[in-house]
């Protein structure tokens, strides 16, 4: 995000619909379509994905990529072809580029769903994370909000200072 102005943050519950379609609140949709209409949905850790303007996910993720290409033809990976296996079926399940549905809804992905432990009518949990938005199982938030929570005041004060 550009600005402080554009960090995303908030909470809300939503609904995923029968169609397995959410509505992302536009307080925080506004500000991640600014780079396009192009999101990228990308699983981040169990019971949470992350939701991104494709034009600040792609510039990441190609870079990560390039690294590992250039590694790779240079013959420095040659001893590590079991990690770069691993590193390339988790970067081909990891994300995926969406195209919103009418009124700010996207459908998350049979995949996407499973990960993240939701069917059709369940609540999600709908977070600003400052750069993108996550999308969490209920439980998974809450249980992350209490372990982490404790840690606000040191977090902020290392951000601040």
């Amino acid at each position: 995000m550009a600005a402080a102005a554009d960090l995303l943050i908030g909470e809300f519950v939503r609904a995923l619909d029968e169609r397995s379609r959410l509505a992302i609140p536009p307080e925080l949709l506004e500000p991640l379509l600014r780079g396009g209409p192009r999101l990228v949905i990308a699983k981040e850790r169990a019971g949470c994905l992350s939701l991104w303007s494709a034009a600040e996910w792609r510039p990441r993720i190609d870079a990560a990529v390039d690294v590992v290409r250039s590694k790779l033809q240079a013959g420095l990976l040659a001893q590590r072809v079991s990690q770069l296996q691993d590193l390339g079926r988790l970067l081909s399940a990891r994300h995926r580029t969406i195209t919103l549905a009418a009124r700010g809804r996207l459908v998350l992905p049979e995949g996407f769903r499973d990960f993240l432990g939701v069917e059709p009518g369940a609540d999600l949990m709908v977070v600003g994370a400052a750069v993108c938005v996550e999308l969490w199982q209920p439980a998974a938030w809450s249980a992350y909000v209490t372990s982490e929570m404790p840690g606000f005041r040191r977090r902020m004060d290392e951000l601040t200072a």
